[in-house]
């Protein structure tokens, strides 16, 4: 498999072809960061639960800080009854973090900026917590559509209560997925025009590629902070299901 733009990192392309039956299982590049991030997470936490030690090295003081960093945002925004799901709320910190980061290596996929991906993890995210909800606070949950209003205005309040739930879903996606194609595709247009520039002076380029350093710098900080402000916002909406019901 040949790459002959940055941009394909976008397309889905098969790599194994495999059928069981009627049913399609063929390995496509975009399981591969999945598996990739996935092996690589199970490995830092049966590498680091054996190897701790009282004075820490630099990766454990690295993972320990990560650690305290997604506790903190937990804290802040669930409160002391959202620590049951701090190892979920870790997890999906690291996938979205190495999917982002995965996705700016040479030949890299880009998993986050496929929207139909992404848009399955929003929505399973938001249905789980819309679960947790009715299960801490049974049908009292459903409060939360039913705003103060005068009588004559609650069945238009109402659609427009259940239609802001279910669509930060879908906002919750989008903006990860636009802003990691939106710095890709920066990263190929700067890198093009390098190399048109190269051909007319060769020395230019030594100018130009300081510039696509900073964007790739641009780019690591892009991926921490997609991941950040998912996880904050998964929070955020958890943090709605936990407490009681009411407006």
């Amino acid at each position: 498999m040949v790459f002959f733009s940055p941009l394909e990192q976008f397309d889905a392309l098969v790599l194994f072809v495999c059928s069981l039956g009627y049913f399609d299982i063929s390995f496509t590049n975009i399981l591969l960061p999945l598996l990739i991030s996935n092996i690589f997470l199970g490995f830092i936490i049966y590498f680091y639960s054996g190897s701790m030690r009282l004075v820490p090295e630099y990766w454990q003081l690295l993972l320990e800080s990560l650690y305290k960093f997604v506790l903190d945002i937990l804290e802040q925004q669930v409160g002391s009854r959202g620590l049951v799901y701090f190892p979920f709320i870790f997890s999906l910190f690291f996938f979205i973090f190495l999917c982002n980061f995965i996705s700016m290596t040479p030949f890299g996929v880009a998993l986050t900026s496929h929207i139909v991906m992404i848009i399955f993890t929003s929505l399973s995210l938001g249905l789980s917590i819309f679960i947790i909800g009715l299960y801490l606070h049974n049908l009292e949950f459903l409060k939360i559509f039913v705003p103060e209003c005068p009588l004559v205005l609650l069945p238009f309040l109402m659609i427009i209560e259940i239609f802001s739930y279910v669509i930060r879903s879908f906002s919750l996606a989008i903006r990860l997925s636009a802003n990691i194609m939106a710095g890709h595709t920066l990263v190929y247009i700067i890198s093009s025009f390098i190399l048109n520039v190269t051909y007319l002076k060769f020395w230019f380029f030594f100018i130009f590629v300081f510039l696509l350093l900073a964007i790739l710098l641009l780019e690591l900080g892009v991926a921490f902070l997609q991941a950040y402000v998912f996880t904050i916002l998964v929070c955020i909406y958890l943090s709605d299901s936990l407490k009681t019901p009411g407006h």
